[in-house]
């Protein structure tokens, strides 16, 4: 019996049956990610509004596209009162679009990257354009950065 003692390996230390991270080395790894994300974080939000007003811009241009086959197929853009829809049906306000091919655009009209409509308007009866716009984050004319206005203005030849 003593031999099977002297045989037997000895520690001072319990053996760890169980295998993971201690406490410790959790902390360590939630401060090194604290420290990254409070570096790195401010630098990315800064962008996802430089991403939203370039979201803005694309979908005016591709709404611009589709005015633009609205009036080839009807010969004018839509009224203010027909608005983007007719873009996807056909406008039951006068004037009436005879020559109507739509839908003009894949998928539903988009909202602003804020969730907002765009605004759409037409020029005075006699003139010819459109003027297409979203009021930004803050959603109120004017503005700077990210809250400032995006817009697009068409006025085609000939028009006043």
């Amino acid at each position: 019996m003593l031999c099977e003692l002297q045989d037997a390996p000895y520690s001072a230390r319990p053996v760890r049956t169980h295998r993971g991270f201690t406490l410790l080395e959790m902390l360590v790894v939630l401060v090194v990610l604290g420290l990254l994300a409070g570096l790195i974080g401010p630098q990315l939000f800064g962008r996802v509004g430089e991403a939203r007003v370039t979201t803005a811009r694309t979908q005016m241009a591709l709404m611009g596209v589709a005015l633009d086959g609205y009036r080839l197929d009807t010969g004018n853009y839509p009224v203010t009162a027909q608005g983007l829809d007719a873009l996807m049906t056909r406008p039951l306000r006068q004037p009436a679009a005879l020559n109507w091919r739509g839908p003009y655009l894949r998928k539903a009209i988009p909202l602003d990257p804020w969730g907002r409509s765009y605004a759409y308007l037409a020029p005075v009866q006699g003139a010819e354009g459109y003027q297409l716009r979203s009021m930004g984050r803050d959603g109120r004319a004017g503005g700077t950065g990210e809250d400032a206005d995006i817009g697009t203005s068409i006025a085609t030849p000939g028009a006043q």
